[in-house]
C-alpha cells in the first residue's frame, strides 16, 4: 500500500492558522531550522508541476537562506534507500516498501539540495528524533527552538514536533512552508501542534521574529491565553478577570513591558483588562525603539 496520487490545494493563509496556546517569541540564537523529508520519492506523488510544492519549495529556499543569514544551523531529515524488514517493521503494513522500491527518488529536491555545512539525518520513524542524533546535536549546539517545514504536515512534521515538545524543545512549524496530502489534513495538523505542543506561524513571521522581536498584538494574544486555564471562548474585547487572570500574572505582564521600555503599569492593566484595551495601551506607550510595531 503506498501514498497514492496527491493534488495541489490552496496554502493556509495567515487568518486561517489556529492560536497558538503558547506565546514563545521565536530566538535564532536558540533555533535549528528541519526541512522535513523534502525527498523526490515524497514529493512525486503530487505529480509534475504541482502548484502547491512549487510554493513549498519556493518558501524553503527563502526560509533556508535567511536561516542561514541569522547562523541557523539547517539539517534534513531523509529516509535511506536501503531498509530492512526489520528497520521498517509496522511501516510496511502502513505504507508498504516505501523508498527502497524508488531508491532513485533518494535526493531532496533540486534547489533544496542540502549544501556542504548542512546536516543531513537518517530517517527511520515520523519523529525526526527517532534512532537519530538530533536531540543530541540540539544540545552540543545550545539551541533548543525547531523551526520545521517539508511533508508530510499531519506525519512527520506534526509527530516531530510534538516529540520535540516532549523533549523540552520548542518546535515553530511554518504552516506555509509545510504540505499534506490535503488541506484538511493540513489543517488539522496545524491545530494539534497549536493546542498541545508549539507555535504555529507562517514565513512573514519567522522574518518579522528574527528582523523585530518586539511586541505585537498576536504576541500579546498569545501571552494572555498562556496565563489561562481555559482560553478556548476568548475574546480580544473580554474581561480577563472573568476568564480567571489574576494579578500575579498581570504584574508579571507589567514588569515584561516595563523592562522593554514600553510604559504601562500595573495599576493601569488591573484597571483596563482586555486584549484590546491592552494592546491600546502598549501601542500608545511604546517608546521610539519600539514604536514600529506589527499587527
Amino acid at each position: 500500500m503506498s501514498i497514492g496520487n496527491l493534488t495541489s490545494y490552496p496554502l493556509p493563509s495567515a487568518s486561517e492558522l489556529p492560536e497558538s496556546r503558547v506565546a514563545w517569541p521565536f530566538q535564532p540564537e536558540r533555533a535549528v531550522l528541519l526541512i522535513h523529508d523534502m525527498q523526490e520519492y515524497f514529493v512525486a506523488f503530487y505529480g509534475t508541476d504541482s502548484p502547491l510544492i512549487e510554493q513549498v519549495v519556493r518558501k524553503l529556499v527563502e526560509l533556508k537562506a535567511r536561516c542561514k543569514a541569522l547562523g541557523i544551523p539547517v539539517v534534513y531529515t531523509a529516509q535511506p534507500t536501503e531498509q530492512s524488514d526489520e528497520d521498517r517493521a509496522l511501516l510496511n503494513d502502513m505504507w508498504g516498501r516505501g523508498l527502497p522500491a524508488r531508491p532513485e527518488r533518494y535526493p531532496v529536491v533540486g534547489p533544496l539540495s542540502p549544501e556542504i555545512d548542512d546536516t543531513v539525518l537518517t530517517k527511520w520513524r515520523y519523529s525526526a528524533f527517532h534512532r537519530s542524533p538530533l536531540a543530541d546535536l540540539m544540545r552540543d549546539w545550545g539551541r533548543d527552538q525547531l523551526l520545521i517545514g517539508g511533508i508530510y504536515g499531519h506525519i512527520g512534521v506534526m509527530q516531530t514536533a510534538v516529540d520535540a515538545f516532549m523533549r523540552d524543545v520548542k518546535p515553530f512549524v511554518v504552516a506555509d512552508a509545510t504540505a499534506d496530502f490535503s488541506r484538511e489534513d493540513h489543517l488539522t495538523a496545524l491545530r494539534i501542534v497549536a493546542r498541545t505542543a508549539g507555535r504555529v506561524l507562517t514565513l512573514e513571521d519567522v522574518v518579522a521574529a528574527a528582523a523585530d522581536p518586539g511586541w505585537t498584538r498576536a504576541g500579546l494574544r498569545g501571552r494572555v491565553r498562556g496565563m489561562l486555564l481555559d482560553a478556548d471562548e476568548l475574546r480580544d474585547d473580554d474581561n480577563l478577570v472573568d476568564f480567571g487572570l489574576d494579578s500575579v500574572a498581570m504584574l508579571g505582564l507589567a514588569e515584561e513591558l516595563q523592562r522593554d521600555g514600553i510604559r504601562v503599569d500595573f495599576a493601569t492593566l488591573a484597571a483596563n483588562p482586555s486584549i484590546d484595551e491592552w494592546w491600546r495601551l502598549i501601542d500608545a506607550a511604546s517608546t521610539p525603539a519600539t514604536s514600529e510595531i506589527h499587527e
